[in-house]
């Protein structure tokens, strides 16, 4: 535990939490800072002025991440015949019908990304209670209800990356690993804040990204200059 903390205040020692670092500055504090063994993800969070207990104001979405995520990421598909053949040549990890909704019945859970053909949601929605309080539930907003099962499977594992702002209005989001060059988690970063941009909803009122913050899995959180953000 000691050592944990001295790590926590040696990468907290000389930042200003005050200030909004451009996003250059921030990738690269967390970058030199990194001083464990594994390869720490980077997450974007961002504050959002919306109220996601009212409809017209949840923001959700997709974002394929121009530098990929970084982490392997083991997708399962609910298809059958033709469609499940697709999703298998495409490298899905798990593909089944009944049968895998019979083992996901039973939390064996043993993939990160699950996909769905719009026949078989029938049959996945007896797994809301399972899917749906991990974020894995199917749903066509993000492309996760398809016939195209094989794009689908290719952009899960390529460094697509799904949002969804909280209840306190906070979208988060891994953008990538501190190994990562700083120009592709910058790209990685403004395509996350492009996408949760252009995903605002028609109920959101006043000021929407109120304030975005950047961090590593063993480091500090760092505010971001929001006018560093913007796309080229």
């Amino acid at each position: 535990m000691a050592k944990i903390a001295k790590r926590v205040a040696k990468s907290r020692d000389g930042i200003d939490f005050d200030k909004a670092y451009t996003l250059g500055e921030a990738i690269q504090i967390l970058k030199d800072r990194s001083s464990v063994k594994f390869d720490e993800t980077i997450e974007v969070s961002m504050n959002l002025g919306v109220d996601p207990r009212h409809a017209d104001q949840m923001v959700r979405g997709v974002v394929n991440l121009p530098n990929g995520t970084g982490r392997t990421v083991r997708v399962a598909v609910f298809a059958k015949d033709a469609k499940a053949d697709e999703a298998r040549a495409a490298g899905a990890d798990v593909v089944g019908a009944e049968d895998l909704v019979e083992i996901v019945q039973k939390g064996e859970i043993n993939f990160d990304r699950c996909i769905a053909t719009p026949d078989m949601m029938p049959l996945v929605g007896r797994l809301g209670k399972v899917l749906g309080p991990r974020g894995m539930m199917p749903n066509p907003k993000v492309g996760t209800v398809t016939t195209d099962v094989a794009g689908a499977v290719k952009a899960s594992k390529g460094g697509a990356v799904e949002f969804r702002v909280e209840k306190a209005g906070i979208v988060h989001g891994g953008v990538g690993k501190v190994s990562f060059d700083s120009s592709a988690l910058e790209e990685n970063v403004r395509a996350f804040a492009d996408a949760v941009n252009k995903a605002k909803p028609t109920g959101a009122k006043g000021v929407y990204v109120k304030k975005v913050s950047l961090s590593s899995t063993m480091g500090p959180g760092l505010k971001v200059d929001l006018s560093t953000l913007a796309t080229a």
